[in-house]
This record gives structure tokens, C-alpha cells and sequence, in this order.
């Protein structure tokens, strides 16, 4: 595959209102019947969602090449690996997913018979971002078509090539009636929000993610919102300083910085701080080669979504240069080219903006520390994030950040990874998220658990109809204070 710089390409053109009212009318029924579907009829549609994917990897990676410049490499890593390990898991499992579950009675509720089913919530809107246009958008589909829902996919309309596979392999996997794809910026977003969903899952940005909770509160649609933040990092004066700027430059300068659960910014201790900075400058050299120029040419290196995303992250590399911080590698960025060099910040002053937007790029600051304690203050004084990671040998120091902190997630001595693992949630906190994904989460995101009481032979309520005896007054007067001591 060549690896020239493409020119962005058109953005993908809005859909007539028309068309997409027929698309949510024609699931209507499909979404009533389907709450009879059974495992075999799911699994069904979740392997050939899979073969169908994997049938188009090629065309995928000339697509995200052409949209993102992605290494064929990283798509399979960061897009194809984690919705093929979805499928498999949800494949795996879903049979104990959607078995009944009982439950004891209570001692108010003798004489009962209880169980939660699992039953799809309808008809689901997923709405996908550009950073990971198949992993975002697919991944929760895995989990709609699980619990047996009917879906309409919205893309982002800034990846229009990725855009025309997925089109593709939703045409080959599904009929319309069940699964269909609608293409279109903010009006046909906003169109679709008006529409009244049984459940809308979002990724994208918090700002974003307040307008999508807006308009699905009109509706009283539930919603799961993946959202994100500025995560941090602290690298206390224990850690591998080596290990810990591998690792974290890693995560970092993964699709050109363009992730959600990526590193924001880096405190680092005092007494590390000069090692690590030159461990994180001669990873970046090691990597994508010594000058700019090497940079620049290297083909394991990304561009920025778009020239508006390349001038906002050059500008915050500039204004925080401008108030005094110190370019320890990178720092060139080009918007014409969407090219921004991996770029390590020291010195970064508390004014700069850097310090308060979500970078969304490859740019790492660094900032200093003497104290957890200020660490763990500045971090609480910020919405929560995504992700929180820590770099340390100390389980008292893991166990003070996971009592002191909250986030969505929380990786030790790594990060990234706990987007990937299936047994876990994934998901956000305030204004870095709403609700669950991945797994049995996904699943249970996507599935109304409905309670579900049966009368027995005997049941201990009828003790209690009027009229009102003495003797009844005596038996529920015991029976608040039976329940009090248990």
C-alpha cells in the first residue's frame, strides 16, 4: 500500500429527512418481533456480521489509509481486534446472557415466585465518532444485535471512505428492516435525535454528549454515552522512568493521539522528571525516526482527522510554547498536510491552554510534582475523566489513588488496555461518560431487565386485606420489627 498524504476527500453529504423517517418507521415491526428472537437466531447474525467484516479487511485498510493515513498494522490492532474479540465474546456467551435469572423471595414477598428476563430495549440509534470508525461504531452493534434490538448506524461524516465499507458490509450482513446505515453531518444527526428511540448510544465529545442527553430527555429515551476528558497520569518516584515513557508513548501517539482513553498530560516527580523527559524524547526518535523530516516521512505515523483538528492542536502547541514551555522533542506541525510531529512538552506553565482543552493529538505535557497530595487535588479539581493511570511499585500508593480519585477507568503501570478487555465495563463518569459498554455491559446496556412476580400456592399478603383487626395491626407492627433486625 503507498503511503503518500492524502488529501482529505469530501465529507459525507446530510440524508433527506424523508428517507430517514422510513428507515425508523420500517424497523418498527422487525423491533416487535425481534423480541422473540432466540440465542441460535442472534448468534446467527453475529457470525455472519463477522465473516461478512472480515471479508472487507482489505478494503478497510485502503480506507482508513485514505481517511487517516492508519498503518494496516494499527487498524487491525485498534479496529478490527477489538470488534472481532467482541463478537466472539458475545458469541460465547450469550446464551448465559439472556437465561432468566431467579430470585429469593423476600420476607415481605412469601409465597412469590421471582425472576429478571432480559428483553431488547427496540429500536437503538448508535451514533460513532471519526477517531476509530469501525471500533465505535460496530463494537456496539455486537451488543445491540446481542440483546436482540433493532439498530440504525450514524456515522461520522469526516471518514467517508471507512464510511462507504461499512455501508457495504451492512448492505451484505443484514437486511434494512433490522440494521441500517444513514450517512450525513449535524442535520441528519439532529433528525435522528428527534425520532423516538427506545435507546441512543453515543461516542463522542462531552460537549456533544450534552445535546444528544437533551434531546433524548424529550422522549425519556435512555441513553449510553461514551464520552471523554483529559485523563491524566501521574508517574510517581518509584517507577521505571524508562518502562513508564514506552508505555505511556504508546498509548499516546496511538492513532496520531486521536483516542478517548488516550494519556492527556503526564505528572511526573520531581526526582524522575528529568529522566523521564529524555526517556519519552529518545522513544519518539527510536520510533518515528530522529528529525522532523524522518518523522514526517514515516509511514507508522497517522495524520490528524482534518486541517481544522491539525491548526487547533499546532495552536495549543504554540500558545503553551509561547507562555514558556520547553520542546523537548517535535513541536513542527503542518495543518495542510494534517501533520503533527509527536511532540513532549516540559515546563508547561498553568496559563497555557494546553492545560485545560482535551488535546486530542499527539502532544504530551509534563509537569512537576513534589506531593501526591497536590496531584490528587489538582486532579479532583478537574471533571472526571475517562481514564486515570498511574505509574508506580507502591500498592499503597494504588490503593489511595483508587479510594481518592474517581474516573471511568483506572490502569496501573499501563494504559489503554482496559478498553479491550472484555470482562470488563467500559464507560465513563460524569462528564466523561454515562453507562456501560463491552461484554455482558454492552449487552445489558442494550436490554431492558424486566422483574418479573408470580403468585404461589401460598401467599403471605392476604394476611393483610381489610378490614383491620387488632390482630393485623399486631402482625404487621412484628413484622417491621422482624424485618429491622435482619
Amino acid at each position: 500500500m503507498p503511503h503518500t498524504t492524502p488529501s482529505p476527500g469530501p465529507e459525507d453529504s446530510d440524508t433527506p429527512s424523508a428517507l430517514i423517517d422510513a428507515a425508523f418507521s420500517a424497523q418498527a415491526a422487525a423491533s416487535q418481533s425481534l423480541r422473540s428472537s432466540t440465542c441460535r437466531d442472534r448468534k446467527k447474525k453475529l457470525v455472519r456480521l463477522r465473516d461478512v467484516l472480515l471479508r472487507h479487511r482489505t478494503a478497510l485498510l485502503d480506507a482508513f489509509h485514505k481517511d487517516l493515513r492508519k498503518h494496516p498494522v494499527e487498524v487491525d490492532l485498534t479496529e478490527m481486534l477489538p470488534v472481532v474479540d467482541e463478537l466472539s465474546h458475545a458469541i460465547s456467551n450469550l446464551r448465559k446472557w439472556m437465561k432468566p435469572t431467579s430470585v429469593w423471595p423476600t420476607l415481605t414477598t412469601l409465597g412469590t415466585r421471582a425472576k429478571v428476563i432480559m428483553q431488547p430495549r427496540g429500536r437503538c440509534l448508535i451514533i460513532g465518532p471519526w477517531n476509530y470508525p469501525i471500533n465505535t461504531l460496530l463494537g456496539p452493534l455486537v451488543s445491540a444485535l446481542a440483546a436482540g434490538n433493532t439498530v440504525i448506524l450514524k456515522p461520522s461524516e469526516m471518514t467517508p471512505h471507512v464510511n462507504d465499507v461499512v455501508a457495504s458490509i451492512v448492505r451484505a450482513a443484514f437486511d434494512a428492516s433490522e440494521v441500517a446505515l444513514i450517512r450525513g453531518g449535524a442535520k441528519t444527526a439532529q433528525h435522528l435525535l428527534s425520532l423516538p428511540f427506545d435507546h441512543v448510544f453515543f461516542t463522542g465529545s462531552p460537549s456533544v454528549g450534552k445535546v444528544v442527553m437533551k434531546a433524548a430527555a424529550s422522549g425519556l429515551t435512555s441513553v449510553t454515552l461514551e464520552l471523554g476528558g483529559k485523563s491524566p497520569v501521574i508517574v510517581d518516584e518509584t517507577a521505571d522512568a524508562k518502562q513508564a515513557a514506552s508505555l505511556i508513548l504508546w498509548g499516546k501517539l496511538t492513532n496520531t493521539g486521536q483516542s478517548c482513553v488516550a494519556p492527556d498530560h503526564v505528572f511526573v516527580h520531581r526526582s524522575i522528571h528529568d529522566e523521564f523527559a529524555q526517556a519519552c524524547a529518545d522513544v519518539v526518535k527510536a520510533r518515528f525516526g530522529p528529525h522532523d523530516k524522518q518523522m514526517a516521512a514515516n509511514p507508522d505515523l497517522g495524520r490528524m482527522i482534518n486541517q481544522r483538528h491539525a491548526e487547533r492542536v499546532g495552536a495549543l502547541i504554540d500558545d503553551a510554547v509561547s507562555r514558556g514551555a520547553t520542546v523537548t522533542v517535535g513541536g513542527t506541525h503542518d495543518s495542510l498536510s494534517r501533520y503533527v510531529a509527536p511532540t513532549v512538552l516540559t515546563n508547561v506553565p498553568d496559563a497555557a491552554r494546553i492545560n485545560e482543552e482535551e488535546i486530542f493529538g499527539p502532544v504530551l505535557p509534563i509537569r512537576l510534582f513534589d506531593s501526591l497530595d497536590e496531584v490528587i487535588r489538582q486532579i479532583n479539581g478537574k471533571p472526571k475523566p475517562l481514564a486515570l493511570y498511574v505509574w508506580t511499585k507502591r500498592k499503597a500508593v494504588v490503593r489511595r489513588i483508587e479510594r481518592e480519585t474517581a474516573s471511568g477507568g483506572m490502569g496501573v503501570n499501563l494504559c489503554m488496555q482496559q478498553y479491550v478487555h472484555g470482562g470488563l465495563p467500559f464507560g465513563g463518569v460524569n462528564n466523561s461518560g454515562l453507562g456501560n459498554a463491552h461484554g455482558h455491559y454492552g449487552f445489558k446496556a442494550f436490554s431492558h431487565e424486566r422483574a418479573v412476580l408470580a403468585s404461589g400456592a401460598f401467599l403471605a399478603v392476604k394476611s393483610f386485606f381489610p378490614p383491620f383487626t387488632a390482630r393485623t395491626a399486631m402482625m404487621a407492627k412484628s413484622l417491621v420489627r422482624l424485618v429491622a433486625r435482619l
